[in-house]
């Protein structure tokens, strides 16, 4: 038998539908600039909105090294059936774009509309070296330095090979709402032209991908964010 998930961390805003989901990065949290500011406009716009923590993450139970993209994506399926139930437009940064595409694909008839913020779907795939790969097979575990924090990154073998059993992009993605997606070409950790592979493969007629010549993968500047607010916009004003 699997184990229970974590009990998870949220916050809801009620609202209009549908509900705004935010879906941070891997060993990300719901505290970031993207998730807040979102959050602000949906209240403003008098719009439902969540963001929570994934298990092992910020304020949410459970130890970090011990979860998998398939629990987290289990997470994201938890907060959908129980906390934000009717139709859901999802918002994932980094990895979140990973996981909004499996909860798509998990809950057709409830996840409407996508907005990737650098998404990294397969980012088991391309996002480390051979000998990095054969470091977390050997070792159970990699630390990566951390850019935007003093602890690193820890990667391990459960995580990884959770990712490579939950691969997207070998064909057409089935998802037929309107998605847009944001990507700084100044991304170091996912390559821009991988977005725009990614929204090619995406089944939906109504993909746009937006390129930000000067963003980098955080696209937390103000102008990024005004980018992501308007992609959202334009996302729930097509449903």
């Amino acid at each position: 038998m699997s184990q229970p998930r974590p009990r998870l961390a949220y916050h809801h805003s009620p609202g209009k539908g549908p509900t705004i989901v935010f879906l941070p990065g891997y060993a990300s949290d719901m505290t970031g600039a993207k998730a807040t500011a979102l959050e602000g406009w949906a209240r403003d716009a008098g719009r439902a909105f969540l963001r929570f923590d994934y298990g092992g993450c910020g304020q949410s139970e459970g130890a970090f090294e011990d979860q998998t993209l398939a629990g987290w994506r289990d997470d994201v399926l938890a907060m959908l059936d129980q906390v934000a139930p009717g139709p859901a437009v999802l918002v994932g940064s980094s990895m979140g774009g990973w996981l909004m595409l499996l909860a798509a694909k998990a809950r057709p008839a409830q996840v409407v509309g996508l907005v990737g913020i650098a998404p990294a779907p397969d980012f088991t795939d391309w996002g480390f070296s051979i000998e990095d790969k054969m470091t977390i097979l050997r070792d159970g575990r990699l630390e990566r330095a951390n850019p935007y924090g003093p602890a690193p990154t820890v990667y391990t073998r459960a995580f990884f090979q959770s990712g490579e059993a939950n691969r997207l992009m070998f064909g057409t993605i089935p998802f037929d709402g309107p998605v847009r997606l944001v990507q700084g070409q100044a991304d170091p950790d996912v390559p821009w032209h991988r977005t725009v592979r990614l929204g090619e493969m995406i089944r939906s007629a109504d993909v746009q991908t937006l390129l930000v010549k000067d963003g980098d993968h955080r696209l937390s500047r103000d102008t990024d964010i005004a980018a992501i607010v308007r992609a959202t916009g334009d996302v729930l004003s097509r449903l």
